[in-house]
C-alpha cells in the first residue's frame, strides 16, 4: 500500500485526532501507549499526543501481549491506541487480540482506540473500545497545541528487550 500526505493534510489529521483525545477527556500529564503497525496513523497518534502534552510510548507491533502489558503497567497508561491488525511479510498480525489479552491486568486503561487497518473480525468491549473512524466523525479541526513547560515528559522510550526500566 502507498499513501501520500501533504504536510497540510498531516497537520489536519493530527489536529482532528488530538480533538478526539481531548473529547475523551485526555490532557497534559495523561499517558498513552501506541501499539500500531507502520501506517500514517502511528505518527498521527504520536503528534496528537504531543500536541496535548500526553506522555506516550510506542510499542512495536510485533511485541507480545505480555510485553505490551508490562509497558502499559510501567507507564500507567490510561489510553491504548492500536489497530485491528497490520501486515507483516504478507500475513496479518492481530494487534487488537494482543491488546485484549493484556487488558485484564491493566486497570489504568480507560479507553482503547482502534484504527481499522485490516478489516478483520475484531472483538470490541463496550465502554472501553472505540473505533478511530467513529470517534473521528465528531472531531473538530480546532484543537490548539497546549503550552507546556520545557521539562514536561513527551515520550518514554523502552530499550529493546526491556520491560521494566524506561529511559
Amino acid at each position: 500500500d502507498q499513501r501520500f500526505l501533504t504536510y497540510q493534510e498531516l497537520h489536519r489529521l493530527v489536529v482532528r485526532f488530538a480533538s478526539v483525545l481531548q473529547s475523551r477527556g485526555y490532557k497534559a500529564g495523561d499517558r498513552a501507549i501506541i501499539y500500531m503497525p507502520m501506517i500514517p496513523e502511528l505518527p498521527i497518534a504520536m503528534l496528537a499526543c504531543a500536541r496535548l502534552g500526553i506522555t506516550h510510548s510506542v510499542v512495536f507491533g510485533g511485541f507480545s501481549a505480555e510485553a505490551l502489558k508490562a509497558r502499559v503497567q510501567d507507564l500507567g497508561a490510561s489510553v491504548v491506541i492500536t489497530a485491528d491488525g497490520g501486515f507483516r511479510r504478507g500475513r496479518e498480525v492481530k494487534l487488537k487480540t494482543a491488546v485484549d489479552e493484556a487488558m485484564p491486568e491493566c486497570p489504568s486503561v480507560r479507553d482503547v482506540i482502534v484504527y481499522r487497518r485490516t478489516g478483520s473480525e475484531t472483538h470490541m468491549q463496550t465502554g472501553r473500545d472505540h473505533w478511530w473512524h467513529d470517534l473521528d466523525q465528531s472531531a473538530t479541526e480546532d484543537c490548539p497545541a497546549v503550552a507546556l513547560d520545557s521539562e514536561h515528559p513527551l515520550y518514554v522510550l523502552y530499550t529493546s528487550g526491556t520491560t521494566g526500566k524506561p529511559k
